[in-house]
């Protein structure tokens, strides 16, 4: 059975500019898909196409098991949007905000109040919840928009890049939201560049890049991807650069790269920690010295690159940051 969230063959054209070019996505129930890529790359028409906010130009989607575009009505009904901007009325409180989202659900008065003083409490917003929202950090305006998404609990959520912007510690905030969300039985469909954010929040990861899914996985088989471990180690002295390859050679899977310049010497490897011993050892027995050594396993900054060429925060021109204005 396709799941919570499922899309085949997506296309959707701006002018001359394919912002999505047959995209598939198969979300399981309760899980997190985050939807990785650069400016421009389609995710935000992704999103919008499966929001009803857009319609694709082919293609087919299913959202909490309602056709997207066949009942629209439907989906918006079960679904929670949170977009790239808070979309909150900065002159009403940020408990008429919520409050006034309920009663736009049909809510009764009691109940609508009810539930905005439980998001205020879950969102860390209790103590502001009755100054004018115009007087809010961007981070409490984040979290109050995220809160107004989830008025009516929907069993779907899309999350277009919902921390852009933010500082540490409101990023890390809305983290653990997310984490609540996802465990209490919500589907998540989660947008970002932020690669750290992927791989500390998704089940699944969909890299996109010009419209296109070039790959998907975890965080770990989309790592897998690009060799493996690798040893790393500096050395003190510049003259023991060409032992210490010697050493490394001996252990590695591959071809060892140098970096004069910084006395850093890389092999791939595999073995982990085990091996890692081994190698500090024998750099030992040859009376070399080392400012630094470790075992690293490959970044989701090094997949995004080793699979699109380019990194992911590297902006890409489309019409598609036009539609988003």
């Amino acid at each position: 059975m396709p799941g919570a969230i499922y899309a085949e063959g997506l296309v959707k054209t701006f002018g001359d500019v394919r912002a999505l070019d047959g995209v598939d996505l198969d979300v399981p129930e309760g899980t997190v898909l985050g939807l990785l890529g650069p400016n421009g790359a389609g995710k935000t028409t992704a999103v919008r196409c499966l929001t009803t906010l857009l319609r694709p130009d082919s293609g087919s989607a299913v959202v909490a098991g309602i056709d997207v575009l066949k009942h629209p009505d439907a989906v918006r009904r079960s679904i929670g949007l949170s977009g790239q901007f808070a979309a909150v009325d900065e002159y009403l409180t940020g408990r008429e905000n919520l409050q006034m989202v309920g009663r736009l659900y049909q809510m009764r008065a009691k109940a609508a109040k009810a539930r905005a003083a439980e998001l205020l409490e879950q969102f860390d917003l209790a103590d502001a919840a009755d100054r004018p929202t115009k007087t809010y950090s961007g981070g409490m305006r984040r979290r109050l928009d995220l809160a107004a998404a989830l008025v009516v609990s929907p069993p779907v959520m899309f999350m277009d890049e919902p921390t852009t912007g933010l500082d540490p510690r409101n990023r890390q905030l809305l983290w653990d939201v997310i984490k609540r969300l996802v465990s209490g039985g919500t589907t998540l469909l989660l947008t970002t560049q932020y690669l750290e954010e992927a791989d500390h929040l998704a089940h699944d990861i969909a890299v996109v890049d010009h419209g296109r899914l070039i790959a998907q996985g975890t965080s770990d088989q989309l790592k897998a991807r690009t060799g493996g471990e690798r040893v790393e180690v500096v050395v003190h002295e510049r003259d023991d650069i060409a032992t210490a390859s010697e050493v490394l050679r001996g252990f590695g899977k591959g071809e060892t790269t140098v970096e004069d310049h910084t006395r850093k010497l890389t092999v791939p490897v595999t073995g982990g920690a085990k091996l890692l011993a081994e190698v500090i050892r024998e750099l030992d027995t040859r009376g070399i010295e080392i400012d630094d050594i470790g075992l690293r396993r490959p970044t989701l900054d090094d997949v995004f690159l080793s699979l699109t060429g380019h990194v992911a925060e590297e902006a890409v021109t489309s019409n598609e940051e036009d539609v988003k204005k």
